[in-house]
Parts: C-alpha cells; sequence; structure tokens
C-alpha cells in the first residue's frame, strides 16, 4: 500500500498541459503514492450543473493532499448561457470550485511564494524572496452577496448605519452589495501562520498590508491581531502598510521584504504583483492550507486558446509540487525538486516561450525531471 493518496484535478485548459509535466517530475522523484484523478470544471458546470461534483469531494476526504491544476470561471450571465439547454432554467448558479474547495475544507492559509532564480530573463531583481500569506476563507471572497438587494436587508442596513441614508432610494435591481467579512479568529491565524513560517525560515520581518485608515472596521481588525500576534515574535519585526502604497513600494523596493500577510482581496493582488517581479504566473506557486487538508495550484488560469498546444510555462505547477512534499514533510525531496528548478533556469538552455524560448511544457518538464535525477 502506498504511503500516501494525491488527488489529481487537471482542470481545464493549460491545467491538463501543466498537470502532465508535474507528473513527469513526481514519476522521476518516485514518491511512495498513489495518484487519484477527479473531475473539476467548466465541462462539468456545463454538463452536469456543478462545476464541483460531489464525487471529487468525497475523492479529497479519502486523499491526503490535492495537486490541482486550474479551472476556466465566467461571469454569471455567461455561466447561464453555456448551460446545457436541459439544464437551463432550473435556477443553477455557477460559483468558483476552487473558492468553493477552500471554505468546504477550511483551507484557511493561502501561501505564496514569489522567489526570483537567477538566470530567468523576466525577473524584475535577482534578489527577491517574498513570500504572501493571504487569509483564504472569508473577505469580499466569502460570497456574501446581494442583487437584486431584499427590502428587508436594506431596511436593517439603514437602521444601522447612517452611511446608508444616502442609497436609500436606489431601486434593489440598481444596486449590489458584497459584505466585507473578517473575523478574530480567522486574522488571528493567517497571522500567526505569517510570524511562525517567518521564525522558522530565517525571515526578518512580518509586513501587514491592509487599508486600516479607510476600510477601518475590517482593515482595523486585521491590523490589531497582527500587532497582537506579533507580541510573541521577539525577532520577528512587524512593518504595516497601506496596500495601495505597497503596490508602488514592492515595484521600488521589493527586495527588502520577507512576509506579506492579508485578508483575501488584498492578499490576492499583492500575490500578483509579487510573481510579476519574478518571471510572472509561470513561476507563481501556492498552497491553500488547513488544519486536515491542502490543495497545491499554480496561480495562473486556463488560458484557452493554449489548451493542448504544450506552450505554456509549468515551473509554477512543477514549484506547487515542491510545496506539497514540504506539506507531506518530504522534505529532502522537496530541496532537491528546488535545486532542478533553479538549475534549469540557471543553465538557461531549456526555456518556454514566455522566457524567450520555444521549448514545450513537457520539455521543460522532463528537463526538470532529469536534472533532479542527476543531482
Amino acid at each position: 500500500m502506498a504511503k500516501y493518496k494525491i488527488a489529481v484535478l487537471p482542470g481545464d485548459g493549460v491545467g491538463k498541459d501543466v498537470t502532465e509535466a508535474a507528473m513527469i517530475v513526481l514519476d522521476t522523484i518516485q514518491l511512495d503514492a498513489e495518484y487519484r484523478y477527479g473531475d473539476i470544471g467548466w465541462q462539468f458546470w456545463v454538463n452536469e450543473g456543478n462545476p464541483l461534483p460531489e464525487r471529487t469531494i468525497q475523492l479529497l476526504k479519502e486523499t491526503d493532499a490535492c495537486l490541482f491544476g486550474a479551472i476556466t470561471s465566467k461571469p454569471t450571465e455567461e455561466a447561464e448561457r453555456e448551460l446545457s439547454p436541459r439544464l437551463k432554467g432550473k435556477g443553477l448558479v455557477y460559483s468558483s470550485p476552487i473558492v468553493g474547495l477552500r471554505q468546504m475544507f477550511n483551507l484557511h492559509t493561502n501561501l505564496r511564494p514569489c522567489k526570483a532564480y537567477p538566470g530567468n530573463p523576466l525577473n524584475y531583481r535577482d534578489d527577491i524572496d517574498l513570500v504572501v500569506f493571504r487569509e483564504n476563507t472569508e473577505d469580499l471572497y466569502s460570497g456574501v452577496e446581494f442583487y437584486p438587494v431584499p427590502g428587508a436587508v436594506m431596511h436593517t442596513l439603514l437602521e444601522n448605519h447612517p452611511k446608508m441614508a444616502r442609497f436609500k432610494d436606489v431601486p434593489p435591481d440598481k444596486i449590489a452589495i458584497s459584505l466585507r467579512i473578517v473575523t478574530e479568529k480567522a486574522a488571528t491565524n493567517i497571522s500567526k501562520q505569517a510570524f511562525e513560517y517567518a521564525k522558522t525560515h530565517g525571515y526578518k520581518t512580518v509586513t501587514i498590508v491592509e487599508k486600516p485608515n479607510v476600510v477601518r472596521e475590517t482593515s482595523g481588525l486585521m491590523v490589531r491581531r497582527a500587532r497582537k500576534v506579533a507580541e510573541a515574535y521577539r525577532d520577528v519585526e512587524l512593518w504595516e502598510a497601506n496596500i495601495d502604497a505597497m503596490t508602488m513600494w514592492l515595484v521600488k523596493n521589493p527586495q527588502k521584504y520577507d512576509v506579506l500577510v492579508a485578508s483575501n482581496l488584498f492578499g490576492d493582488i499583492i500575490s500578483d504583483l509579487a510573481a510579476q517581479l519574478v518571471g510572472g504566473l509561470g513561476f507563481a506557486c501556492s498552497g491553500n492550507i488547513g488544519d486536515a487538508y491542502a490543495v497545491f495550484e499554480p496561480t495562473h488560469g486556463s488560458a484557452p486558446k493554449y489548451a493542448g498546444q504544450y506552450k505554456v510555462n509549468p515551473t509554477a505547477m512543477i514549484l506547487s509540487v515542491k510545496m506539497m512534499l514540504d506539506y507531506l514533510n518530504e522534505t529532502e525531496k522537496a530541496d532537491r525538486l528546488e535545486q532542478a528548478v533553479a538549475a534549469v533556469i540557471k543553465e538557461e538552455k531549456v526555456r518556454t516561450y514566455d522566457m524567450g524560448g520555444t521549448n514545450t511544457t513537457l520539455e521543460m518538464g522532463e528537463e526538470i525531471a532529469g536534472r533532479y535525477k542527476n543531482l
């Protein structure tokens, strides 16, 4: 019997391409694992009315971790138009399956390392080593939204907040409301995760990235909890930055920052910005980590126009494999895999189109696997 059971969800578009490259690497690593493939994504929404079938949820419950490719997501109206005719008019509403997984399995911590590997022509600088901790289950991504706005909701808001008065005469179908929800528990947890990571990996600073001078209550709670958590980590300094200013400072002095921590939306923004500093989404790996389960994925989308062309860079997916190995405490294999990735990038011989090369997705995977074998 295999030591691990790993769910593999290729998803849509290039998710399938990069997953294939990742499996080349995993076969070389010879992880003692059984890989179980599952269904997720757009075709299951179109044909079944559910992009996250119950059989896939059950699969994840029976495995130790998940490797996930990419999915296609579209606005509500477009999603409804693309439904199979037999499913239209049944009140089905599309929702992102990866957001659903994060909430269903309480994958509260989104971890996104952004490291510049020397030899990458896309690096903004070669001395960048950032790690973003993004709270993964709350904020504006909690999905508590209203359109049109029910009368009871509008009445409650008007009764309880004077600033709603200027919207009192807006018709319910002319206004949409999304709630930004931040709990003390989640704010404390993501800050603790960030500080603990900084302490364990030798980083000197944690920067809380919010907007408490304007979004006073929710960002204020995030900042207060970060300050409280920081009291237990005397060797790690807490810095504070507003999200808008942080986008400027990351472009000006990215090498000065170590660990960044933020709520869901702000963390999403700064992690994509940080990813571009180290080569773009082709190098941006991530882990969605909870207390009992984790899903690892590249942060790029499904890029339908490139699907099946084996053109995209699989490095983000392969570095997501590295993160999964760390999660499984297979640290020797994880370190060796990162060394292989770094060596291939530094050698500058095998490059996908984004790096100015002509090699395919699978050729990049094979080169990294070969380098791993020879280290």
